[in-house]
């Protein structure tokens, strides 16, 4: 074979054709970049490199091979069957996600069988036509990813259906006698109990509930829960169950646990919080030595495993958190009163008490089973202020002046001020050993008594709040050091962890291209550590600059979703090498699944079966991204409510997202988030240049790019939809 050197035999595209396929075939199940390919087949100059680049880009169009990246290749082993998921799209742009993680392929409506989105399929892949993009055809539909649908009814005199915000292909028909009281313009659950087939191209339903006349508040929060398949009331047999738990603590129980009644102890949280899930302890030891104890309520005592109450929690995982209320995951009378840590009551707890020196670091610690009696109950603005009032300076990570004569101001301000200099050294040791420093705003809403959002606000972490968190955090990180954590030759038991895998490599290289535009420079090759610290800085930097939300924002794509998993990796943001979740069991099923192993094991118990807490993980992993979804619905909802009586108000705003179909806004006052539809914008033909999130005009060459200032007028407000429309003001 000529080896392309200068001087030595030339190749044409037959022969670098064959070498590559002799390659390929000979290591079917590699993956090759470019450059390993030219140094193995010795392609050493330019056009011969170039002719190379050429042939495996048209092999990957003709599926010899994959393109696993945009400069590597592997053999293309799949055959042309496949089963994957089926997105479909409103605008017509289905796509089929193959299981094997490989690149979505499209799929025309013609070719879908009315499959929905979100549903297993099995396709076959179409022939390739010449300068035609790869398309697949539903063969058969696996398994279906829901069957209940939410939406509002139309009843007409003979036929009834339900109008769904789904991206179904067709309307549900609800038979008359199937409607269940339900009338034209309720929002309805229905089940679907025909599906499309040959014979037949109609979906046929039933109402399983009616929610109520469209546009009420609490309907309209319920057809939002309804419509991720999350329960929105409880289950009458489950609260009659929580109503049988006592209140009352027995003296043999107390006599087993280690007694803090006479510690001065507390909790803080939110202003309009009911169920207080930790509180914290502290005490002197005298000799710069702090006591101090992170109590969390025993769940697991009160909520035993396979009880009525236990698989009802179990399904749901966790509490979701629309804007205007909590939709609890365990009964109201156990997490508002029989578990929450109220003041001046006695309370259960599973509890993490450590030994801290006057430098944050922790000398031994314990976990203990123990009994509590919280002295305050503090909002995180009461903390603040105390915090403030006695020198703190929010934002600046410096800890409170050395007390006056006098001590220091306010209720428990000599602890508060002491847990504040305590969790300031524990999250300067975090970011010194790599934790990524994201402090996101989170976007909330005043309602009124009818749920109606009078005002829209970013709600910012100050220290009060990152005062618990570091607490929080230093728990979570002990407890799973201590199952986690063996000896050589020793094999850990069964813990779930809370786990975050390292940052996606070309999505953290475009973030690097995108931030040079701006003049930054971020590390994205090296250790951990360095890139780690070079994603703090550019946070840092940008800190108060315009394109600040858009930095973060690419951050955060950049970035890994964290999960659980019994099967431990560390946690890439916290830089911990062992993290679990054990410091909120009212809301979260995984910290009572923890609790539960926790005290087996302390009671000599041994290891749980891995593959049954792995597929507890999975599902506490899924019901957390769907409950995330359904509380950005709620926020959506809120928004567009909020916005629906200042049609033709114009704003100062900043492009906060790119899309073929139009540009997303967000107004600098109150944070609302509308696009302006691309139709909208009727100056120039404008193409979508995706790798740089930007709109380019053909003829005047204007651009929209993430980050620019914008005027905007508020056009339209679909609460129905749940979105806003703006145009250009200028």
């Amino acid at each position: 074979m000529g080896k392309g050197k200068k001087g030595g035999k030339r190749m044409n595209k037959k022969q670098v054709t064959e070498a590559l396929v002799n390659f390929f075939q000979s290591q079917p199940n590699e993956t090759f970049t470019y450059k390993q390919v030219f140094k193995n087949l010795h392609f050493d100059t330019h056009p011969l490199k170039m002719l190379a680049i050429e042939v495996m880009d048209e092999m990957a169009w003709d599926d010899f091979l994959t393109k696993v990246s945009q400069s590597s290749y592997k053999l293309n082993l799949k055959g042309q069957v496949q089963e994957g998921v089926f997105r479909r799209k409103a605008n017509g742009k289905n796509s089929f996600i193959p299981d094997d993680g490989s690149q979505p392929v499209f799929v025309a409506e013609r070719n879908s069988m009315f499959a929905l989105d979100g549903d297993r399929v099995r396709v076959s892949y179409n022939a390739r036509r010449t300068n035609h993009i790869k398309e697949a055809m539903v063969t058969e539909i696996i398994s279906r990813a829901r069957d209940t649908f939410v939406g509002k009814l139309k009843v007409e005199r003979d036929i009834a259906f339900l109008v769904t915000d789904s991206n179904l292909a067709l309307d549900i028909l609800v038979p008359k006698k199937r409607l269940k009281g339900g009338k034209s313009g309720d929002k309805a659950v229905v089940k679907i109990t025909q599906w499309p087939s040959r014979e037949s191209k109609n979906i046929v339903g039933e109402v399983v509930d009616v929610l109520g006349q469209s546009g009420d508040n609490t309907v309209e929060m319920h057809a939002i829960l309804a419509q991720y398949g999350l329960p929105y009331k409880y289950p009458k047999s489950v609260e009659q169950a929580a109503e049988k738990i006592p209140l009352e603590i027995s003296p043999a129980e107390i006599e087993g646990r280690e007694d803090f009644r006479d510690v001065t102890t507390f909790t803080i949280d939110p202003k309009d919080a009911k169920d207080y899930d930790d509180a914290l302890s502290v005490r002197s030891k005298g000799k710069g030595l702090w006591e101090i104890g992170v109590h969390i309520a025993d769940v697991s005592h009160y909520v035993k495993e396979g009880s009525a109450i236990d698989k009802e929690a179990q399904k749901r995982a966790t509490s979701v958190y629309l804007v205007d209320r909590t939709i609890p995951m365990l009964p109201e009378r156990l997490c508002n009163f029989v578990c929450s840590l109220r003041p001046n009551e006695d309370k259960l707890c599973y509890s993490a008490v450590f030994d801290m020196d006057d430098t944050g670091k922790v000398v031994k610690w314990r976990l203990v089973h123990s009994v509590i009696r919280s002295n305050r109950r503090f909002a995180y603005e009461e903390v603040q202020q105390i915090l403030e009032d006695n020198g703190v300076v929010d934002g600046t990570g410096q800890p409170a002046p050395r007390a006056p004569k006098g001590g220091y101001k306010g209720e428990f301000a000599t602890e508060l001020v002491t847990l504040d200099k305590l969790a300031k050294l524990l999250r300067e040791e975090r970011f010194k050993n790599g934790a990524v420093k994201f402090d996101r705003e989170e976007l909330h809403f005043d309602v009124d008594e009818k749920g109606k959002p009078v005002r829209c606000y970013f709600k910012v972490s100050k220290d009060a709040n990152k005062l618990i968190e570091e607490f929080m955090l230093l728990a979570n990180r002990y407890v799973a050091e201590s199952i986690g954590k063996v000896k050589k030759g020793e094999k850990a038991k069964t813990l779930p962890y809370r786990i975050h895998d390292s940052p996606d490599p070309t999505k953290l290289e475009h973030l690097r291209e995108m931030t040079a535009k701006f003049g930054y420079r971020l590390k994205t090759a090296g250790t951990r550590s360095a890139i780690t610290k070079s994603l703090n800085s550019l946070i840092s930097e940008s800190m108060g600059r315009p394109e600040e939300n858009l930095i973060q924002a690419l951050a955060l794509r950049a970035m890994m979703k964290a999960r659980y998993s019994v099967h431990n990796i560390g946690h890439y943001g916290l830089a911990f090498d062992y993290y679990t979740h054990f410091t909120s069991p009212i809301r979260r099923y995984p910290d009572t699944m923890v609790h539960r192993l926790l005290t087996r094991y302390q009671q000599g118990g041994r290891s749980a079966s891995k593959e049954h807490y792995e597929e507890l993980c999975e599902h506490s992993s899924d019901m957390e991204q769907t409950a995330a979804n359904a509380e950005r619905d709620s926020i959506k909802y809120k928004m567009v409510e909020f916005m629906a009586d200042k049609i033709g108000n114009v704003y100062e705003a900043h492009i906060s997202g790119i899309q073929s179909y139009g540009i997303y806004c967000e107004i600098d006052e109150n944070h609302c988030e509308g696009m302006v539809p691309m139709r909208d914008l009727d100056d120039d033909y404008y193409d979508f240049d995706e790798r740089h999130y930007c709109l380019v005009g053909r003829r005047h060459h204007h651009k929209f790019q993430l980050g620019d200032p914008i005027t905007i007028k508020v056009a339209r407000a679909n609460i129905e939809k749940r979105q806003l429309d703006f145009t250009l003001a200028d």
